[in-house]
């Protein structure tokens, strides 16, 4: 079997550590890559093609985990090549969901739930061919959701939501009270009833927002074009991490 990757940030890097198979081949290509791409992908044995037209017609599985606002242009670029089976792990709306299935045969919807680069992250899957990747569970945590393809989109969006707010509320609030030199007492305080790991991980989920604020902040975007009226607290939350762009 060939797995094949557009985009070869931390998600598939994780992947390709944990399916740790002799009947599975990795392969990509370099073509326009950043230049951490490209180190990521020469720190491993994967494969290196000539272009991404080469990856989709000679995987068996391609796997698009690149940026929200790219999918949909790889899908359509890249889709009608894949006789296999093309997996979007990209962090979209059903409505992006629903438009890439109309550009690819045998798509499926999936996200990774969990920290990315953990050794046990969850796969969630949805789409008529979802079963196919089933065998996946012989090196990470897969759940198909349904048949329904943008099942996964909507699960992970409303996740998004939850978490990504919360980090835009943990800095505000981290910021304020460092204003006022309080800020080691601000995260004891919330501990005593959040538990004895908050002030570990809200540092944590705070430094990851700050870092990828850019890519967070399109996730939001893609929340809010979906949902639309129905959010406050996110629209806020995207108002709050577009201060760290630069």
């Amino acid at each position: 079997m060939i797995i094949g990757f557009i985009g070869f940030g931390k998600v598939s890097k994780n992947l390709y550590n944990l399916i740790n198979s002799e009947n599975i081949k990795f392969i990509t290509s370099l073509d326009n890559r950043s230049s951490q791409t490209i180190e990521n992908v020469n720190n491993t044995d994967i494969e290196v093609l000539d272009d991404f037209k080469q990856v989709a017609i000679k995987s068996d599985i391609l796997i698009s985990a690149n940026s929200p606002k790219n999918a949909l242009n790889v899908a359509k670029e890249y889709g009608e090549f894949v006789k296999g089976i093309f997996l979007d792990l990209n962090n979209i709306s059903p409505k992006t969901t629903f438009q890439i299935s109309n550009h690819v045969d045998n798509f499926v919807d999936g996200a990774i739930i969990g920290k990315i680069d953990s050794d046990n992250p969850y796969l969630y899957v949805s789409g008529k061919s979802a079963d196919k990747l089933l065998f996946l569970n012989d090196f990470i945590s897969v759940k198909k959701i349904s048949d329904k393809i943008g099942d996964v989109a909507i699960l992970k969006l409303l996740r998004s939501s939850y978490t990504k707010t919360l980090s835009a509320l943990l800095i505000e609030s981290s910021d304020i009270a460092d204003k006022y030199d309080l800020k080691d007492e601000f995260f004891d305080i919330i501990s005593l009833t959040e538990g004895n790991n908050f002030k570990k991980n809200s540092i944590s989920r705070i430094e990851n927002t700050l870092n990828n604020s850019k890519r967070k902040s399109e996730e939001l975007e893609e929340i809010i074009d979906y949902f639309d009226d129905d959010l406050i607290m996110v629209k806020a939350a995207l108002k709050k991490l577009n201060q760290y762009q630069f």
